[in-house]
C-alpha cells in the first residue's frame, strides 16, 4: 500500500477515491474500503483512500473535540487489510479548513489524483463551512465527467455502525459492543517508552506507551493482550489514565503489568488488546492499598482470561 501526503498530490494513473477520517476503521469503514477495491480492480483504477491529519474536531479545539479512537498508524494498518492500493494524508491545517469544496475537489482530487469514480459515506461533510455534499459532487460529477456513489450505512445487530456509536460503547467500557462495531476487539498500539519506575518500585514493572491524544476513548483498568512480544499475545493488567495515586497533572499514559514476563521491552512496538473492564481508575490513600489492589486485579484479569479463553482464537 503507497502513502502518501499534501495537498498536491500527483497520481498518474487514474483512480477511484474514497474520502474520510476513518477514526477506528469501523465495519462501515472497511466496508467501503473493500467495496472501492472491488470497483477500482473491476475499471483498472488505482484504489485511493484520502484521510486527514489531525482528525478535523481536533484542529479546530474547542469543548467538542471526540475521542480519538486511532492513532494514524493503527488506522493504516488496519486500512491496508481491505485491499486499498493508495492512502493519501491531508495534514488539516488552515490551508485546508479554508478551501472551498468544488477546490478540494478539483485541485486534490481530480487534478491531484486523477479521480475517476468517487465513493463517499452517506454523512460525508468537507470544505469550508462543511459545504461539500453528495448533491455538489454529483453536480460536478456531470460536469468533470467522474462518476460518484453514496454508500449507506452498515448496520450491526440493527445498530448504525458509526465512529460516534463505537466512541460511546468504549466510554462506558462495553467492550463487547465496540468489538461488534469494529469488527476486532479495541487495542492501542505504540512504543515502549521509560517511565518512572514506580510499577517496579511495587513490584508490578509495566511497559508504558504514551498517549498522543487529547481526549482519550477508554478510561480505567483492564483485562489485555499484549501483542508483538512473541509469536503468541501475552496476558495483562493495563491502567488507562492520570494515575492519580502516584501524581497529578501527568499527561494520560497506557501502563501494562504483563504477567509472569521477564525481558527488554523498551523501544519495542507494542499492541494492546483491550479484553476487559476490570474497574475505574481511582485514587488510593497509599502505596500499600493501591500495591493490594493490583493484587485484586491480576487475580481478576487471570479469571478474566480463563472465561474468554474458549472465546478468543488468533490466526
Amino acid at each position: 500500500m503507497r502513502i502518501t501526503h499534501g495537498l498536491h498530490p500527483c497520481l498518474t494513473r487514474p483512480s477511484a477515491v474514497t474520502a474520510g477520517n476513518f477514526d477506528g476503521v469501523h465495519l462501515g469503514h472497511q466496508a467501503m474500503l473493500s467495496m472501492l477495491s472491488a470497483y477500482a480492480r473491476q475499471h483498472s483504477l488505482e484504489s485511493v483512500a484520502v484521510t486527514f491529519e489531525p482528525h478535523p474536531r481536533e484542529w479546530f479545539g474547542g469543548n467538542d473535540i471526540p475521542a480519538r479512537l486511532s492513532s494514524l498508524r493503527d488506522k493504516l494498518a488496519v486500512m491496508r487489510t481491505c485491499g486499498i492500493d493508495h492512502v493519501h494524508i491531508c495534514s488539516f491545517n488552515q490551508s485546508l479548513a479554508s478551501m472551498p469544496a468544488d477546490i478540494f475537489v478539483s485541485q486534490v482530487l481530480l487534478q491531484g489524483l486523477g479521480m475517476r469514480h468517487l465513493l463517499i459515506g452517506d454523512d460525508f461533510r468537507f470544505g469550508h463551512r462543511r459545504t461539500g455534499d453528495f448533491a455538489l459532487l454529483r453536480e460536478m460529477g456531470a460536469q468533470r465527467g467522474y462518476s460518484v456513489d453514496a454508500m449507506t450505512s452498515v448496520l450491526s445487530d440493527g445498530e448504525r455502525v458509526s465512529s460516534t456509536a463505537l466512541r460511546e460503547a468504549l466510554a462506558i467500557g462495553d467492550l463487547a459492543r465496540a468489538r461488534r462495531l469494529a469488527g476486532r476487539p479495541f487495542s492501542i498500539s505504540g512504543h515502549v517508552v521509560h517511565g518512572d519506575k514506580r510499577g517496579r518500585q511495587l513490584g508490578f514493572p509495566t511497559a508504558n506507551l504514551n498517549l498522543n491524544r487529547r481526549k482519550l476513548p477508554v478510561s480505567g483498568v483492564f483485562a489485555v493482550h499484549v501483542h508483538g512480544l512473541g509469536d503468541t499475545p501475552l496476558p495483562g493488567v493495563a491502567n488507562v489514565g492520570m494515575r492519580p495515586t502516584l501524581q497529578n497533572g501527568l499527561q494520560p499514559r497506557l501502563e501494562t503489568h504483563i504477567l509472569d514476563f521477564q525481558g527488554h521491552l523498551y523501544g519495542k512496538i507494542v499492541d494492546v488488546e483491550f479484553l476487559a473492564r476490570l474497574r475505574d481508575e481511582q485514587k488510593f490513600p497509599d502505596l500499600d492499598a493501591l500495591r493490594h489492589q493490583i493484587s485484586v486485579d491480576i487475580l481478576q484479569a487471570r479469571s478474566c482470561f480463563d472465561r474468554l479463553s474458549s472465546e478468543l482464537t488468533y490466526g
